[in-house]
């Protein structure tokens, strides 16, 4: 059955896009072969050129690589699960995480955080800005940001990493966190500091932290790679949601 041309995309891009679905979905497997090339060609209407390309921008990604005289393979190379509740640094069981502090300042609050901390858009707050890697490559970008009043004169401004994290530094913990979790494509800045892999859309949690009380003592802006990572969410089962299944 031929697949039809969404007529906004590139016939490889949308090759591409087909085949990673299938990949990060484990509907091919590691270690498996992806349909023949003629195979391709017939089902998307498209040339030799148009099916290597496509397999060019899926081995960028890191998710099929080619052996000589053997047919493109899955690599195996899935989304790293997160859970929801992990807080920054990024943590990945069984992948060596390191963290890389790029600034530490005051700066004018973004609009959404100055909503979270009840501020006017624009009133200073403290910026933690870092790089997480992953095995040694880019893999999120984070800022964290706090309340002027409740960050000067404390570890927060100093230009080093805090065992623990910053909010330990203060001795406050969080009672609860709100995340919104979004997806679309990189800024300029995201695209060469996360290294990413051609027109890949990068992942956006933005994480609110209320300490005992309910004040708002952290609003976190955290970007990823949209293709390495996917987010659990373990959703007690109340007597609310098993209404809203019915």
């Amino acid at each position: 059955m031929t697949v039809p041309d969404d007529d906004l995309r590139s016939k490889q891009q949308q090759l591409a896009g087909d085949l990673r679905a299938l990949i990060l979905a484990e509907d091919i497997a590691a270690g498996a072969r992806l349909p023949s090339t003629a195979e391709l060609k017939q089902r998307y209407g498209v040339n030799n050129m148009t099916v290597t390309r496509a397999l060019a921008i899926l081995k960028a990604e890191g998710l099929v690589e080619g052996h000589r005289g053997k047919s493109v393979v899955a690599t195996g190379r899935l989304p790293s699960v997160l859970r929801a509740a992990l807080a920054p640094p990024l943590r990945v069981p069984g992948n060596t995480t390191s963290t890389r502090l790029l600034e530490v300042g005051e700066g004018p609050a973004p609009a959404r955080v100055a909503a979270a901390f009840g501020l006017a858009v624009g009133d200073p707050v403290l910026v933690r800005s870092q790089l997480a890697l992953l095995d040694g490559e880019p893999a999120e970008l984070v800022w964290n940001y706090y309340p002027a009043d409740l960050a000067r004169g404390t570890a927060l401004t100093e230009s080093r990493l805090l065992p623990g994290g910053a909010l330990a530094a203060l001795g406050l913990s969080v009672a609860r966190a709100v995340d919104h979790v979004s997806v679309r494509p990189a800024t300029v800045a995201e695209f060469v500091m996360l290294e990413l892999p051609g027109d890949v859309p990068v992942l956006r949690q933005f994480r609110i932290a209320y300490a005992e009380g309910g004040r708002a003592v952290e609003a976190t802006v955290m970007i990823k790679s949209g293709q390495r990572f996917e987010i659990r969410y373990d959703v007690p089962l109340s007597d609310e949601n098993a209404e809203r299944r019915e």
